[in-house]
């Protein structure tokens, strides 16, 4: 078996304890194994026989993996600090989550004060550096431990059906006694968990809880409202420092706040979750949409457009209706079901089969910039980031089998080429593979998830797998850009699919003049979201958008009243060279218009008077307060579409 620790790999032979193997060093946090290509997580306490797995692997904070199990271990100790100081509170689940962790717990409201003095009880407990262990017990031991406990007890009795289900075992009383669950014991305090966890709650070095809000057991509004406790922890005070340094700064660029300083957008009572767009905010809509048209002309996408809604019965032959239910809104017209679409792709099936396509035409690409409704629970709705209503830019790639590798590495490629150009070029990959809820042939997922491997590897991209986590019609190619403030964000999406073109029966004319050959559907999105999207912009540009995007790029700023009318010419003069102005004739001083404009985050400042008026020229300045000087104004409207047309995100001045 091969051991890596710290990317030095080693042969271990025997029975091993990988804790035993690092010597009390603090920094390694669990156990990667891995066998056959399938992974587990273990704790570094586990007993580890040679022959058990192909490779394991000791993981620190600073892989994925190690800070999930990191901070799911504080969520535990968040939740032992509940019950010590709120005997009464019913703990329900607390997992990890891409920024620290949560406990969902039924007590009433926490107030400020009571954060606090969990905060330091958890303190407390990690200063103890309690022993973290792993029991194996039966399903009755388990709802004695938990008897006081009704969320326990459900989660129980779901292992059992679930571990009966997956197993085949009859449902007699004596076989429930043959599953094992888990439990991880610190102190006196028990809490079902699968784990991992770290060795010892000393193991955890800084931790701040950071709000409380309300959530629905199961995320169901039908059911009980409980407290929602986040909470981050790092292994440095140093590294918690920056987390907050950051947060405080998210709060700054908050996409909410900068859309309605500019203007961009906004939310109404009468469609909770549905953006409404200003003006402002669709020149920077239209200016992505008009980008993107321009690179599907170049890579022979055809455009298309559906409707919003469809028949039931297409839905369940797309297998939506069983796979995507909850996720839908839906209708009658004239006493037959209707769904509002969640997404495209069953209406491009349909426009590729009002004709017989043969295998000359291949690959076909169609193109949609589709309005999509998804059903969302109001307590997670987030400014553009969680809406109800929006704009994929959606694409399907129609192919014969043998040009699969090759229309995934163009699409590879076309992903990569589009983020650079919003200026994203920290991005990592990670391809999902079959879901437990899939449709469709194993041999046909199992060629998929092949053929995404393969058109990676050829690509020679470094990539994540994530076992089970596919769409439930295909595996994904999945990829996450990083922002200026040093945050993931899954945007992009290429998704491999040979189940909805047997389901809706999609086929074409083969060169042996039969039309029984079925093609393979590349379901793909590179923003995403647009709304969603447009989000990410605000907040990694601070609302300082790159000219090309943004809503007002230069504002003319008469000094008095003397200098409007040459203040007007140059405004005139912009708008007719396409440049998007401002011409700013209010009786403000001059360095109140400065500092307005700078507010707007305008690029460009043209402040004009008796000078510029005697040598017909403009005095620029940036919205950064970089004074450029005096310009013609034909060597400055050139400039300007320098900067336009090569869409680049740093002033050319």
């Amino acid at each position: 078996m091969e051991l890596i620790i710290d990317d030095t790999k080693q042969d271990v032979k025997g029975l091993i304890k990988p804790i035993n193997l690092v010597k009390g060093n603090r920094k390694y946090l669990a156990v990667k194994a891995v066998r056959n290509s399938k992974t587990r997580l273990l704790d570094m306490t586990t007993e580890i026989k040679d022959d058990e797995f192909d490779s394991i692997k000791l993981l620190t904070f600073s892989d994925p993996e190690g800070k999930a199990v990191y901070w799911h271990t504080t969520a535990h100790v968040l939740a032992q600090a509940v019950k010590e100081l709120f005997p009464d509170a019913l703990l329900t689940i607390g997992p990890a989550i891409e920024t620290g962790f949560y406990y969902d717990i039924d007590h009433d409201p926490f107030t400020p004060d009571n954060l606090k003095k969990i905060e330091e009880k958890m303190k407390e407990i990690i200063k103890k550096d309690y022993p973290i262990t792993r029991e194996e017990i039966s399903p009755k031991q388990a709802k004695e431990l938990f008897k006081d406990n009704p969320y326990k007890i459900e989660m129980i009795n779901d292992i059992i059906r679930n571990t009966i289900n997956e197993n085949s075992i009859n449902t007699d009383n004596t076989s429930n006694e043959r599953i094992n669950l888990s439990v991880y014991k610190q102190d006196d305090f028990y809490d079902l968990c699968r784990g991992p966890h770290l060795p010892s709650t000393g193991y955890i070095g800084a931790v701040k809880l950071t709000k409380v809000s309300g959530a629905y057991w199961h995320a169901d509004a039908r059911n009980k409202q409980l407290q929602r406790i986040y909470g981050i922890s790092f292994p440095t005070a140093k590294q918690l420092r920056n987390y907050l340094n950051m947060l405080e700064e998210a709060a700054r660029r908050d996409h909410r706040k900068i859309g309605k300083e500019l203007d961009l957008f906004s939310f109404h009572e009468e469609g909770p979750g549905f953006p409404f767009w200003h003006p402002n905010g669709m020149i920077i809509y239209n200016s992505i949409i008009n980008y993107y048209r321009s690179i599907l002309r170049r890579e022979g996408y055809y455009e298309v457009k559906g409707p919003i809604i469809l028949n039931r019965n297409l839905w369940e032959r797309s297998g939506h209706w069983e796979h995507y239910h909850d996720n839908m809104y839906f209708l009658k017209i004239d006493d037959v079901d209707y769904a509002v679409k969640p997404m495209n792709c069953p209406g491009h099936v349909l426009i590729y089969k009002t004709k017989v396509h043969s295998y000359k035409e291949f690959p076909i690409k169609m193109a949609e910039f589709g309005l999509v409704h998804r059903h969302e629970l109001a307590g997670v709705l987030h400014g553009l980031f969680r809406v109800r209503a929006f704009t994929q830019d959606d694409a399907h790639v129609f192919c014969l089998p043998e040009q699969i590798e090759t229309e995934i590495m163009k699409l590879i490629d076309l992903t990569f080429e589009i983020y650079s150009t919003f200026g994203f070029n920290d991005i990592h990959v990670e391809l999902s593979t079959r879901p437990d809820d899939y449709m469709g042939d194993l041999a046909l997922w199992n060629r998929a998830e092949t053929a995404l491997k393969a058109a990676l590897n050829k690509k020679g991209i470094e990539y994540k797998i994530n076992e089970g986590d596919g769409a439930f019609y295909g595996p994904k190619i999945d990829f996450h850009i990083r922002d200026c403030m040093g945050r993931s964000w899954q945007c992009g999406t290429i998704q491999l699919d040979f189940a909805m073109p047997e389901t809706l029966d999609i086929t074409y004319m083969g060169a042996d003049g039969t039309t029984n050959h079925r093609p393979v559907m590349l379901h793909r999105a590179i923003l995403g979201s647009i709304e969603r999207f447009i989000g990410m912009l605000l907040e990694h540009y601070a609302g300082k958008l790159p000219l090309w995007l943004s809503p007002v790029q230069t504002i003319v700023i008469p000094v008095s009243e003397n200098h409007i009318d040459y203040a007007r010419h140059i405004y005139n003069a912009l708008f007719k060279s396409g440049i998007r102005a401002e011409l700013d004739d209010s009786s403000e001083s001059v360095s109140k218009k400065i500092r307005n404009a700078q507010i707007k985050k305008i690029n460009y400042m043209l402040v004009v008077g008796d000078k510029e008026i005697k040598d017909r020229t403009v005095n620029i300045r940036t919205r950064q307060n970089k004074i450029i000087g005096a310009m013609t104004f034909n060597d400055f409207v050139t400039k300007l579409n320098k900067e336009i047309l090569t869409k680049s995100v740093e002033s050319l001045l």
